[in-house]
């Protein structure tokens, strides 16, 4: 401590204050539970990498790289992977091959495989490849909605309704997402309220989990928590989970925040795959890797190998000639 006083030598020593004040260690104890009770015991996490890491790749990636990817992603423990999406090439090329993949992955069955169906044919291709849960895609923003799958928010709705009616009657569980949450590349800032009405109609036509999207990034803790404050009044916890995008490096503290305020499932992409076709500037889903890194360090529980969870991210990001974009996985792999 160099030319430090004793004095403060001796304030500053942790050893000293416990035999000083042996009251302190039953204080500290106290506060460490404490801090821990503010956090979930387990969360879920839901692997999106499949789908929406990889809808946008301007590369059409081969078909058997796809099925490999959910095949590793399979053995890590993860209890949700997104696999594929079922809509009209025309708009996502990169999912084109969504039937060949859902039957050509070895499915655990640990594992649940849900599909993205923005419609009914959608919904009615992936019960043909034997799909058994699917999500449905709504947008708090109107502009968005419209730019993202052609029709209002409210004409959204009405398909969603249908998809979820013909869904409870083949048993097949719906998820529902909210995009634009946080902030929309066209209208800006999102009225809490609005979100909170959308996440509230998807949950009531039947969704049974909710997970909000901060589709471009813009999200800061502060907005998180004035956003979960308003859907908790109208949702409970259980129901909802978080998407957050990294495009401002906001992505961790966001979920830290909505993991305070009761929220246990949090939706991530393996190597930080990802983005948005539709929002310019959506550099990518926060990495599964970084997550699970952040999530364990707090005692939290998930199930889920990191370290298998870091090669499947290592074959994707080779396969796509790229750096991955999980700062946990540069970190383990620096010579």
């Amino acid at each position: 401590m160099g030319n430090i006083p004793t004095a403060v030598k001796h304030c500053l020593s942790y050893e000293q204050l416990i035999r000083d004040y042996p009251w302190l260690t039953h204080r500290l104890q106290e506060e460490q539970r404490g801090a821990a009770s503010r956090y979930p015991e387990f969360v879920k996490v839901v692997e999106v990498g499949p789908r929406d890491g990889l809808q946008n790749e301007k590369e059409i990636v081969p078909t058997g790289v796809k099925i490999q990817l959910i095949d590793m992603l399979s053995e890590t423990g993860l209890p949700v992977i997104e696999a594929t999406s079922f809509v009209s090439s025309k708009w996502v090329p990169q999912m084109a091959d969504s039937a060949a993949v859902l039957r050509g992955i070895n499915r655990s069955p640990q594992v649940k495989y849900p599909v993205l169906t923005p419609n009914v044919q959608g919904f009615e291709a992936a019960v043909a490849a034997s799909a058994t849960e699917v999500a449905v895609f709504a947008s708090a923003s109107e502009t968005f909605s419209r730019k993202n799958i052609n029709c209002s928010i409210t004409v959204s709705m009405q398909r969603f309704e249908e998809v979820i009616r013909l869904a409870r009657e083949a048993q097949i569980p719906v998820r529902g997402y909210v995009s634009c949450a946080l902030g929309c590349p066209y209208e800006g800032h999102m009225e809490p309220a609005k979100v909170t009405e959308v996440v509230k109609r998807l949950y009531g036509l039947g969704c049974y989990e909710v997970s909000i999207g901060d589709t471009i990034g813009v999200g800061t803790p502060g907005a998180m928590a004035t956003l979960l404050e308003s859907v908790l009044q109208e949702v409970p916890a259980h129901a909802l989970g978080v998407h957050c995008h990294d495009t401002y490096g906001q992505a961790l503290a966001n979920i830290l925040v909505a993991l305070q305020m009761g929220i246990s499932v949090v939706d991530s992409s393996v190597a930080g795959l990802g983005g948005c076709p539709y929002a310019q500037g959506a550099s990518g889903n926060v990495a599964t890797e970084d997550v699970l890194y952040m999530l364990h360090g707090l005692g939290i529980k998930t199930g889920v190998d990191l370290s298998k969870v870091m090669e499947a991210g290592d074959f994707i990001s080779k396969a796509l000639n790229r750096k991955t974009g999980s700062k946990v996985a540069q970190a383990r792999h620096q010579p």
